[in-house]
C-alpha cells in the first residue's frame, strides 16, 4: 500500500470519523518515524529526545512501552534498566539473581529517581560513542500518558499533527510476570481521547507478537492502524517463527488482523550491487498482499554496506514503494 494513500492528516485504516478530529495537513509521501525519538541526538525516549523530534519534524515519534512494578506504562525499550540508566548506582542491590536490573522490580516512583543516560554495550561502553555521551545531565524515565500528552501539546502550539507510533513490548514476557501490558496501554490511550473514533494525534500501535494485535482488534475493537513487527529468528523475540512471516503466505495470513509490516532493513535492503539496492522477497510479498511497509532502522551513522548515505538510502526506500521507515536520525531526509 503505497503512501500516497493516507488519508490526510493520518492513517490508512483509520476512521473517517477519527481523521474528522484532526486539521488537514498535507499527505506525507514518505512517513518518517522518529525511532525512540530523535535518538541519533538524545538519549533515546528521553523527554528532550520527544521534544526534538518533533522539533524535527518527525511524521510520527516512537513510544516503547515497558510497565512499572505497580503497573504504569512508561517509554522505555528493554525490560532491563542496566544500559539506559543509573540503576546500579541508586538501587545496587535491587538487581534478580541473573544480575539484571528489571524495569518491572521498580514502582514509578523509582523509576523516577534514575537517570536515563545513552546507551551501553554489553561491556559497559557506549554504543555510539560520537553521539550524546554526556552522563550527568538528569533525562528522567516518562511514562506514556506523560508523553502522549507532551506530544498533543506540542501539536498544538506549533500547528502540527505529529502522530505517536506505540509498541507493546515483551507481552508474553510480562504474561509469566502476571501483568496485562496490552491492556495497560489501551487503558492509558483511552484516558487520554483515543476511543469512540477520536483522534487527538494521528497513531499507530505495533508488537512483535501476533497474539497482541489480534487482542487489540477482537478484545479491545481498536480501530487504529496495527502493525506486525518482524524480527529475525536469531534474536529469540519470541517464539514466532519470524521466517515463516515474511514469505507470501506468512504476509497473506497477518493481513488478516494487521494493517501494516515493520521490516527490519537488513531483510529489505539484502545488498548494494553497482550501486543499486538489491531488495529482498519479503518487499515484493508485501506489496503483493496490499500490506503497507515501514522499515527499521535507519542510522547515518551506522550505515549498510555500501550505502552512501541516510539520504540515499531513505531514497531508494521510498522509490522501492516502502510506505515510511524508523531512523535515528529524523531530519535527515
Amino acid at each position: 500500500m503505497a503512501a500516497g494513500l493516507i488519508c490526510s492528516g493520518a492513517v490508512s485504516g483509520q476512521s473517517s470519523t477519527a481523521v474528522e478530529n484532526l486539521k488537514a495537513i498535507e499527505v506525507p509521501t514518505f512517513i518518517d518515524v522518529a525511532h525512540r525519538g530523535a535518538s541519533g541526538y538524545l538519549p533515546e525516549h528521553t523527554r528532550a529526545s520527544t521534544v526534538m523530534a518533533h522539533a524535527l519534524g518527525a511524521d510520527y515519534i516512537e513510544q516503547d512501552i515497558q510497565l512499572s512494578r505497580d503497573g504504569v506504562p512508561v517509554v522505555l525499550h528493554d525490560i532491563y534498566l542496566d544500559n539506559i540508566s543509573n540503576v546500579a548506582e541508586v538501587f545496587p542491590k535491587r538487581h534478580r539473581p541473573d544480575g539484571k536490573y528489571y524495569v518491572v522490580d521498580f514502582t514509578l516512583n523509582h523509576l523516577k529517581q534514575l537517570t536515563l543516560t545513552p546507551r551501553k554495550n554489553k561491556e559497559g561502553e557506549l554504543r555510539y560513542p560520537k553521539r550524546f555521551s554526556a552522563q550527568a545531565v538528569p533525562f528522567r524515565v516518562q511514562t506514556l500518558a506523560e508523553t502522549l500528552t507532551l506530544i498533543k501539546e506540542l501539536n498544538h502550539v506549533r500547528n502540527t499533527a505529529t502522530g505517536v507510533y506505540i509498541e507493546v513490548k515483551a507481552p508474553r514476557w510480562y504474561q509469566h510476570q502476571d501483568y496485562d501490558p496490552t491492556a495497560a496501554v489501551v487503558k492509558v490511550i483511552e484516558q487520554h481521547g483515543y476511543q469512540d473514533g477520536a483522534l487527538p494525534t494521528p497513531i499507530y500501535l505495533q508488537s512483535f507478537d501476533p497474539e497482541t494485535l489480534r487482542r487489540l482488534k477482537r478484545e479491545f475493537h481498536i480501530d487504529y492502524p496495527l502493525v506486525q513487527l518482524i524480527a529475525d529468528n536469531s534474536w529469540n523475540e519470541s517464539d514466532v517463527d519470524y521466517d515463516s512471516l515474511r514469505t507470501y503466505a506468512g504476509m497473506e495470513s497477518l493481513s488478516s488482523y494487521a494493517d501494516s509490516v515493520g521490516l527490519w532493513l537488513q531483510h529489505v535492503l539484502v545488498g548494494v550491487k553497482d550501486g543499486k539496492p538489491q531488495w529482498g522477497e519479503v518487499l515484493d510479498n508485501a506489496q503483493r498482499c496490499n500490506i503497507e511497509v515501514f522499515v527499521y532502522t535507519l542510522r547515518a551513522d551506522d550505515l549498510p554496506e555500501g550505502v552512501e548515505s541516510h539520504k540515499q538510502l531513505r531514497s531508494w526506500l521510498k522509490s522501492a514503494g516502502v510506505a515510511g521507515a524508523f531512523s535515528d536520525f529524523p531530519d535527515k531526509k
